[in-house]
């Protein structure tokens, strides 16, 4: 089904980049556009994660945007639920709910040449065409249960951490978690409260750092709104607070031992039993993998009702969990804090550009963009939190806030020059992605442990090898002279009248 409208911009998501997006697209003066969001709200990972314990582990005032301050955070590390609302404030703020299309699955994406747009199709609707396409999905969009030998033999109840089942009642039962990562740490320390019993299965420990989440006094949050320039500064410390971070994550130095130090004395004060902190000690480098902040998750794993397995598992039982040493654990319910179907492979949603060629042939072996955004052959389509964006010390969202104000000023380079296409150079995306993956095999992602952050070949497609600075740097303005600009030579049918103001 073809429909007539043709947008200037669709955006696919409305998570915190579609709706960043939508708002800095409307101060820049450009109206004409939609949000395609294929669930019934807004929100994305805040939407979908409501598990018991569910937080940000970035501080409040950094995972937000420069451009929507919130001076009412009520705590320094703020839950689910409150992002959420952060997120709800921002759209009736900002009058973005008229441009959101709710319940429209985008199921495939093609590039017109003759015509100069993309058409986008969505499942049981009419196609969009647009001009320009803003692939906000994000990489934590879609999850599914993990593939477990016997995972359909299991007749208990089955739980993934990003499609929490609230109608559950835990009391009185017998869980398991499989997973130890950033959702387990968070989830653990609920159900050791209400479950019988609760046992963790382990197959790596992570690094663990404490988290101190002092609740904001009513007196900071009237200074922040009476002065915002003191919620400014208060954002740029914890910035570089988590810049000088970098130097002991992403690459191997001297702060790397200090960060390891760190995390075992949190060890040492908060498990006194030397044989289960052994279990807990990592066996990598700090920074290899996702640092998990909590204060929370080793008291809960002590207590009487907590017990962590660290035997592999070998298959899943119709009544639990088999480990490989032959012990069936029995359950009534298993909770999968396993993570995402990160795509550092492969595309979401099939996209086709210039000359038939289709995006997840080409990041079959690994995803690949020129400074995340931009992917030669893909004219006017540009990606938040793409291909190595991703950073391993800091928050996503000045790393998305940079991607937006970028993406909208090639958006406004397409309107205002009248493009039919702006699309990256082959040779300058090669030659961008040769020099960052000789800096990744410098870091400590590319230092040999095993981590999402890498395909199973070992490529990194996923992390930003530098300081949040040099990637927000990078993103300062459209180089033109990377791109090949084509001019209009065909109306659009049915585009609207428009006058467009560019501030």
């Amino acid at each position: 089904m073809i429909g007539s409208e043709v947008l200037d911009v669709a955006i696919i998501g409305a998570g915190f980049a579609g709706i960043g997006t939508a708002i800095r697209l409307r101060n820049s003066g450009i109206d004409n556009f939609a949000i395609l969001e294929r669930g019934t709200a807004v929100g994305g990972t805040w939407r979908d994660n409501t598990y018991p314990g569910a937080a940000c582990d970035i501080p409040s005032r950094l995972y937000s945007y420069s451009f929507a301050p919130n001076p009412n955070w009520s705590h320094t590390y703020s839950g689910s639920g409150e992002i959420l609302d952060y997120i709800h404030t921002m759209v009736r703020e900002f009058d973005i709910e008229s441009r959101i299309r709710f319940e429209h699955n985008v199921i495939d994406i093609a590039w017109d040449e003759a015509a100069g747009y993309w058409s986008v199709r969505i499942d049981g609707r009419d196609d969009v065409r647009a001009r320009a396409v803003v692939m906000a999905s994000g990489p934590l969009a879609n999850a599914s249960l993990p593939n477990i030998r016997g995972i359909e033999t299991y007749e208990g109840h089955k739980i993934h951490s990003a499609r929490w089942d609230h109608d559950y009642d835990f009391a009185g039962k017998k869980v398991a978690v499989v997973g130890t990562g950033a959702s387990a740490v968070q989830i653990v320390p609920e159900l050791v409260k209400i479950a019988d019993t609760v046992k963790v299965f382990q197959r790596t420990p992570g690094w663990t750092l404490p988290r101190v989440n002092r609740k904001t006094k009513d007196g900071t949050k009237r200074r922040f709104t009476r002065y915002p320039q003191s919620q400014t500064l208060a954002r740029s410390m914890w910035f570089w607070g988590h810049e000088s971070v970098a130097l002991g994550v992403v690459w191997k130095t001297p702060l790397t031992r200090v960060v390891e130090l760190v995390g075992r004395a949190h060890l040492r004060r908060q498990v006194r039993d030397p044989w289960l902190r052994r279990q807990l000690t990592p066996r990598f480098r700090a920074g290899c993998k996702r640092l998990l902040m909590t204060s929370e998750y080793y008291p809960a794993l002590q207590k009487p009702n907590c017990t962590l397995v660290t035997w592999p598992i070998a298959t899943l039982a119709p009544k639990g969990i088999r480990t490989v040493e032959g012990v069936e654990h029995q359950f009534d319910a298993i909770v999968f804090a396993t993570g995402f179907d990160v795509s550092n492979t492969g595309t979401p949603i099939p996209i086709t550009g210039r000359d038939n060629r289709v995006l997840a042939d080409e990041w079959s072996a690994g995803a690949k963009a020129y400074k995340s955004i931009a992917v030669s052959g893909y004219p006017n389509m540009f990606f938040t939190f793409g291909p190595n964006s991703g950073p391993g010390h800091s928050s996503a969202l000045v790393y998305m806030e940079a991607q937006i104000e970028y993406i909208v000023d090639a958006v406004s380079s397409i309107i205002d020059g009248d493009l039919q296409s702006l699309e990256v150079r082959q040779d300058v995306q090669d030659a961008y992605n040769a020099e960052l993956q000789r800096k990744l095999d410098k870091t400590t992602w590319n230092s040999g442990c095993s981590s999402w952050y890498l395909t199973e070949d070992g490529f990194n497609a996923t992390m930003f090898p530098g300081f949040a600075t040099q990637y927000v740097n990078q993103l300062r303005r459209v180089e033109r002279e990377d791109y090949t600009a084509v001019p209009r030579v065909l109306e659009l049918p049915n585009e609207p009248a428009r006058a467009v103001a560019h501030s």
